[in-house]
């Protein structure tokens, strides 16, 4: 049987949602955010949320790293893309991310050698056939790329490539998750984890959330069974009385997590002392720098960024999106001024973005609620 067939059986989802129903009854309102877009892609592309009980509230989270890039930071790469000499290279879904004035899209329209690539890798093959040139990569991602970006820094080392820079926006999901459990403005009753960082970093570095903050936290896929599986659990736990950190993803996240990966990150990697993340502001420890040995790679020491912070739009609200404190249909410019085709914030243009999923699904407004019996 494939994957597909076995976490998107209806038979084995009407099994889940019957159990949810069963626990939720009689439970107060519960609100659980998914902490990675991923999950809020697949919660509306499957039609989940309106599946489960009314008094069962699931919430997005600052799980999309590319929607937690501060507009400066864009700025910053724009400055550095323009630098005479310098081939820029980044994923494409971080061409239109909007910076202060422009995006990178404009950039290159405007002149700059900006190209698009799939892989670190192959940053570092253009820099090897492109040896007059610097070869900059705009890195960017939680924990589940940073070990792919900390290899090829080794490898160019090991090549002894004088023309490869990275400019690290590598961010960490612990602090970010932190943040969201000490803002005054949100209730939350428990997480979703993300899968694909765990994969990374595994179970352990959740404990906190359990032990200070008395919330229980799933691990899941991303298919529709493992975020129903995930919801389950986590109503499981509220019936019971009980704040565990528990792994519904067994079959890709381990405990303790990838150690190799872990070890190569922090070869190359040292923490910041803050960085700043669209919609939570400030956050200590929460971003990832060169370590001095590995200096002579950094984007940022080699060219003088301005490293100037600029307020969003006022128009848009991606920060009370990214919070889990709104709904992308509840911001005053979601699906009028702010479409993919022209969008104003990051969580718009990101394929991981919560209004990207609630545009594509169209989830314009608060749609009622599917009886499970109906399934």
């Amino acid at each position: 049987m494939s994957q597909f067939n076995d976490f998107r059986d209806p038979r084995a989802a009407s099994k889940v949602l019957k159990r949810i129903t069963e626990l939720a009854d009689g439970q107060p309102h519960r609100k659980f955010m998914e902490i990675c877009g991923g999950h809020t892609h697949s919660i509306y592309r499957h039609g989940l949320e309106e599946l489960l009980p009314q008094n069962v509230e699931l919430v997005h989270g600052p799980g999309c790293p590319v929607c937690v890039i501060p507009m400066g930071r864009i700025d910053d790469a724009i400055h550095i893309a323009n630098q005479p000499n310098v081939t820029f290279c980044c994923f494409g879904d971080m061409l239109r991310v909007p910076g202060g004035k422009s995006n990178l899209l404009e950039a290159r329209a405007r002149g700059a050698d900006i190209r698009v690539v799939y892989s670190p890798m192959d940053v570092l093959t253009i820099a090897e056939r492109e040896p007059e040139r610097d070869v900059v990569f705009l890195a960017v991602g939680f924990e589940t790329t940073t070990p792919s970006t900390a290899v090829t820094v080794l490898e160019a080392k090991r090549r002894k490539l004088s023309n490869y820079f990275v400019m690290s926006n590598h961010i960490r999901i612990i602090p970010a998750i932190k943040a969201i459990l000490d803002s005054k403005d949100l209730d939350l009753d428990g997480f979703i984890g993300p899968g694909h960082v765990g994969t990374v970093i595994g179970n352990h570095p959740y404990a906190f959330v359990a032990s200070d903050y008395e919330k229980p936290l799933v691990t899941a896929g991303f298919e529709p069974l493992d975020i129903l599986e995930s919801v389950m659990r986590l109503l499981a736990q509220k019936a019971d009385g009980r704040c565990e950190v528990e792994n519904q993803y067994t079959r890709a996240v381990r405990d303790a997590g990838n150690p190799v990966a872990i070890d190569v990150i922090d070869k190359v990697f040292t923490v910041r002392p803050h960085f700043e993340w669209r919609g939570l502001g400030s956050i200590e420890h929460s971003a990832l720098m060169f370590r001095d040995e590995f200096a002579e790679f950094d984007a940022e020491r080699r060219y003088a960024v301005p490293g100037v912070q600029i307020a969003d739009p006022k128009a848009c609200q991606c920060g009370e999106v990214l919070r889990g404190a709104i709904r992308p249909w509840e911001c005053k410019v979601f699906g009028t001024a702010c479409t993919p085709e022209t969008p104003i914030g990051t969580c718009m243009v990101s394929s991981e973005g919560a209004c990207a999923a609630y545009y594509n699904y169209g989830r314009f407004n608060k749609s009622p609620r599917i009886p499970v019996t109906a399934v």
